[in-house]
């Protein structure tokens, strides 16, 4: 294990997060809030430490997958324990816990709140939730690779691979550090789009700031007990399409800026990703006019949640808590298929339903031809036997935490329904769930330790679930 690396990158990580912490200083600042020296004060903590860890670079910066994925987790868990200072030290999220919960689900763009009362926070701590989340949606490793050169690019990849989300990653261009800038030029490109796009639409600079960093990362912090609600339909529209956006592979703006646009629209995924949503909102538009209401008013509606369910944004227009049973399960079926790999968005990712689907019709085709050989395939290319172990190993490894931590917050006695959406909501990235944990409802209802099993499962979906494994292994940290 080389120890000098990690400590090293962790040592960078806290540099940046002091960096991040000052557009919230300038916030308080033009508010006129006195929390502006809280962050300013965590910020300098945040940067001294960093400083400290990362002054010296180690003479052998070699590391390969299991410091990656050490690398990664740490990170994470580091990045969120100080992410947590300023709620705490301003005293506006009096618990710690609580306010470890709050900037881990900003960081992995969950959304699932313990706040009461969101209106009441400063403007400020607004911004810094908002801004978690943009932050976390393509990884703050992945920014680190964009602007830092670390080691080789090979040994790069272990750290991409391990913060990425979906079954697999590679680079768009040789060199990786040139991908992770190609990478974070699109993001903030989009970013930026819907913002002016938002602004033309006559939402406050200040919620068109959140909104759009909440919709980047597919998160769902927003400024407004209602979320989305109160804003019009055109606002709504455009963060309905945005959010679609940010739920696609990046990979396909990428071959779209080189011109590649037939291999663009032929990848399965995404296909398969649109196609999903299109099926799934038109049901749920049939139910809900069944049960009540016109036909493009509900469309409306179910455009906007289907789409916030299923890239794991988590912003609501209704509360689609009432809504009749079968739109419902439509809901919990898209929050467990999520978005795309390789894009901002939680969720098991379309790939991997692909590749599962793909598959189950294999192994069917053989049992009714024992002599046929068939390989599992992608855009027409061979998926290789490690990809498609890799993803029934994550199914395994994902429905053992679901398990277990369903078992671990039933200890609470809420109803199933509560429980089982909200390890849904957190270990998927998604934010809301059903009854207690609704759109309208929220996480404070949790105790303590039911809280920090949530906050593992946002950091477990987030990351793929194996950092978070291999963190725990003892066999890990065995030399």
């Amino acid at each position: 294990m080389n120890y000098g690396s990690i400590r090293y990158i962790l040592g960078w990580i806290l540099r940046l997060e002091g960096v991040f912490m000052l557009p919230p200083v300038l916030v308080g600042l033009i508010y006129r809030e006195n929390i502006w020296k809280d962050y300013l004060l965590c910020a300098v903590i945040s940067c001294s430490v960093g400083a400290f860890l990362s002054f010296r670079k180690p003479k052998k910066m070699t590391f390969y997958a299991r410091e990656g994925f050490i690398t990664v987790a740490l990170s994470w868990m580091v990045m969120s324990l100080v992410g947590a200072l300023p709620f705490y030290i301003s005293g506006e999220i009096p618990c710690y816990i609580d306010a470890l919960f709050e900037i881990v689900s900003g960081f992995t763009t969950t959304g699932a709140s313990i706040l009461m009362d969101v209106e009441a926070l400063s403007h400020a701590n607004l911004f810094w939730r908002s801004f978690s989340h943009w932050i976390g949606g393509m990884g703050v490793l992945v920014f680190m690779l964009a602007i830092l050169p670390l080691a080789g690019g090979g040994q790069n990849l272990h750290l991409m691979k391990a913060e990425s989300p979906g079954p697999s990653v590679s680079k768009l261009v040789p060199k990786l550090r040139q991908t992770a800038g190609y990478l974070y030029g699109i993001y903030f490109a989009m970013t930026l789009l819907e913002f002016v796009l938002l602004l033309c639409g006559h939402m406050p600079v200040f919620d068109a700031v959140c909104v759009s960093f909440g919709t980047a990362g597919t998160g769902g912090f927003g400024t407004k007990a209602d979320s989305m609600g109160g804003y019009g339909p055109y606002l709504q529209n455009v963060v309905t399409v945005f959010m679609l956006l940010f739920g696609v592979n990046f990979s396909v703006y990428f071959l779209i800026l080189v011109k590649k646009w037939k291999d663009a629209f032929q990848i399965t995924e995404v296909r398969c990703y649109f196609g999903v949503y299109a099926i799934i909102t038109i049901l749920i538009t049939l139910n809900l006019t069944a049960s009540a209401g016109g036909f493009l008013e509900n469309l409306h509606h179910a455009a906007f949640q289907a789409a916030s369910v299923m890239t794991t944004t988590g912003f609501s227009t209704v509360d689609f808590n009432l809504w009749p049973e079968c739109s419902k399960n439509l809901m919990i079926v898209l929050m467990f298929i999520g978005a795309c790999a390789g894009s901002t968005g939680g969720g098991i990712k379309v790939s991997r339903v692909v590749i599962y689907y793909k598959t189950i019709k294999k192994e069917l085709d053989y049992l009714i031809h024992p002599r046929s050989v068939k390989a599992v395939q992608m855009d027409g290319k061979r998926i290789e036997h490690t990809v498609v172990r890799a993803a029934n190993v994550f199914l395994i490894a994902y429905i053992g935490i679901y398990v277990v931590s369903l078992l671990l917050i039933s200890l609470d006695n809420f109803d199933f329904i509560t429980s089982f959406t909200a390890i849904a909501a957190t270990i998927n990235n998604i934010g809301p769930g059903l009854e207690l944990v609704g759109p309208m409802g929220n996480f404070a209802v949790f105790s303590d330790c039911s809280k920090l099993v949530l906050i593992f499962d946002m950091l477990a979906g987030r990351l793929e679930v194996f950092p978070m494994l291999v963190f725990l292994m003892p066999s890990t940290w065995r030399k």
